[in-house]
């Protein structure tokens, strides 16, 4: 590392080249020019060797600081400097818009290789990979074969089943109008029988630990999906968003359940409404705030995101709902659960009247007596948490 910043520091004199990515256009450039490279050549070259270096030096910092070291122990979970080394991966095809640019970063020392393996499709856009990322993670919650469907970073289908199909059908089933053209993730291998119910549907991505050779053959028909094989669980690094010239560092949000789960209700939930209200509760913490989830026992039939009042939420799901009734009929039990807690009783008498039967929510309202007490005039059970899910 010395000697390459030292090198770089002379680069009027001195070409140092530490990628081997730059290879080709040295040794062209070497061959046309009879053995001398330009000026500015050097100097992008010098600039190529400090980046490597500071990334260097990042890497070490990073792991002193996570206690990456014999006998040593995390020092700060949020250092007074924090310095981040990233490798470019690859150029994406835009932005969040198509007249914006974009590029997908891995942090140093992965080998510049993104945590998926792409089989098929077009290069990928940074909204993909937003859902994508999303679609995964939210399949990777649940330990039962399960299908994610995701549009604008929020669910629009989750479910579960004995199989995988069976799992698929019932996300799909969810919100079939916004599924088209949304993002997919499965937890187990991709059956034949799945691709051929894709047949007549548009998807954007499906990610998925494997491909059957069958399903791949169909899939790859379709021009315009693109297919991710990825098998490791998503990771817990710290996340990073920019706010204008500053840096937000936050914990991710790993916990799903706390130990502070109690009954707010006279009457507690039946064995079949604990498990769904479990269920809505992991599929919840991924909705866009305010979230508002309906689900049977193992999938979503109504979902209400990204409103900025909690019963505007209630209502949206109501009406994806009352459009899922129109197919199938009306689960047993039905329940529903709410990322943060109902701030007014408005938001339990709007969901009483879709037939719920137990609610799951953190609480914590000044005005969670008045909740309550709806929530029994109407004869319902309700959990509290003791833990919230934003999710912005």
């Amino acid at each position: 590392v010395t000697l390459i910043r030292a090198a770089a520091k002379n680069f009027e004199d001195v070409a140092v080249v530490v990628a081997p990515e730059d290879y080709p256009s040295i040794l062209k450039e070497l061959e046309i020019s009879q053995g001398q490279l330009a000026l500015e050549t050097r100097r992008r070259l010098a600039l190529t060797a400090f980046q490597h270096t500071a990334g260097y030096d990042t890497m070490i910092s990073s792991a002193w600081n996570e206690g990456q070291r014999p006998g040593a122990a995390g020092l700060e979970k949020f250092p007074r400097r924090l310095a981040v080394a990233l490798d470019k991966v690859q150029e994406l095809r835009y932005g969040e818009n198509p007249h914006q640019r974009a590029a997908l970063y891995a942090r140093a020392g992965s080998g510049g290789r993104p945590p998926f393996e792409q089989l098929h499709g077009k290069e990928l856009s940074y909204n993909n990979l937003l859902d994508a990322a999303g679609t995964w993670e939210a399949a990777c919650e649940y330990p039962e074969p399960a299908a994610v469907i995701f549009k604008h970073v929020t669910p629009c289908g989750v479910a579960t089943g004995k199989t995988l199909l069976e799992a698929f059908d019932r996300a799909w089933a969810c919100d079939p109008l916004s599924a088209f053209g949304g993002v997919l993730a499965v937890n187990r291998p991709f059956s034949k029988e799945i691709a051929e119910l894709l047949a007549n549907r548009f998807v954007e991505v499906i990610t998925a630990p494997e491909f059957e050779p069958e399903a791949l053959e169909l899939l790859k028909k379709k021009p315009n999906v693109r297919l991710l094989v990825r098998r490791d669980p998503p990771t817990h690094d710290v996340q990073i968003r920019t706010v204008g010239a500053e840096v937000l560092v936050t914990e991710p949000d790993r916990m799903t359940f706390g130990d502070s789960l109690k009954v707010a209700t006279r009457r507690p939930p039946t064995k079949e409404e604990e498990a769904a209200l479990r269920f809505a509760w992991i599929a919840c913490k991924h909705v866009k705030s305010n979230a508002i989830v309906l689900t049977g026992p193992d999938a979503t039939v109504g979902i209400g995101a990204g409103q900025m009042s909690r019963v505007d939420s209630v209502h949206m799901a109501g009406v994806k709902y009352k459009n899922f009734l129109r197919d199938h009929p009306a689960p047993d039990p039905l329940v529903l659960a709410s990322d943060a807690f109902f701030p007014f009783k408005d938001g339990i008498e709007a969901a009483a009247t879709l037939g719920i039967s137990a609610v799951i929510q953190p609480g914590g309202s000044i005005r969670d007596a008045e909740v309550i007490q709806a929530a029994d005039e109407k004869g319902l059970a309700m959990i509290f948490t003791g833990m919230r899910h934003f999710r912005h």
